[in-house]
């Protein structure tokens, strides 16, 4: 079974014919076309596969439609639903990596084992790793190496940051 990421949130409902305000998350944002199909998960715990009718951008935000879902009435239903994908559909660039693939990799300081990423947090400055409560900035000059497969990071940080 191919292992599912969230790719937006639905925000609310946007004017009386069935349009929804959409927050995708930057890895998903690429999945939102017309004809793409996505998984809700509905806020009551029930969960759909919808297929996108129409993508716009309004204010920077997306609005989306959804196929049968056609007036204010409908749309409601869906307010508040994750977006899920494939995450075989979900393509990365070198070197980009999802939180997920993150989340769970023993972070290494010049071979020292530092703890595991708990997670990852988005800073307009750099992304930060989560270890044992303190943030480590996702940056080349203190990460080194990142091998998702052995779930390891290796770092080379400054003296006094982990303190």
């Amino acid at each position: 079974m191919n292992e599912e990421l969230p790719v937006g949130r639905i925000a609310g409902v946007f004017g009386v014919r069935g349009e929804l305000k959409c927050d995708p998350t930057n890895a998903g944002r690429m999945l939102f076309s017309p004809g793409e199909t996505l998984r809700a998960a509905l806020a009551d715990g029930d969960s759909q596969t919808l297929s996108l009718q129409s993508v716009r951008v309004h204010q920077g935000r997306l609005l989306v439609r959804f196929d049968h879902f056609d007036s204010i009435g409908e749309a409601e239903t869906l307010k508040g639903a994750t977006l899920f994908a494939p995450r075989d559909r979900i393509a990365m660039q070198p070197g980009e990596f999802l939180d997920a693939d993150l989340t769970g990799c023993e972070l290494y300081d010049r071979s020292s084992l530092i703890g595991t990423v708990e997670r990852v947090e988005h800073y307009p400055a750099s992304d930060m790793l989560v270890v044992h409560g303190r943030m480590i900035p996702l940056i080349e000059e203190f990460v080194k190496k990142i091998d998702v497969a052995n779930k390891r990071i290796d770092a080379d940080l400054p003296e006094g940051l982990l303190e």
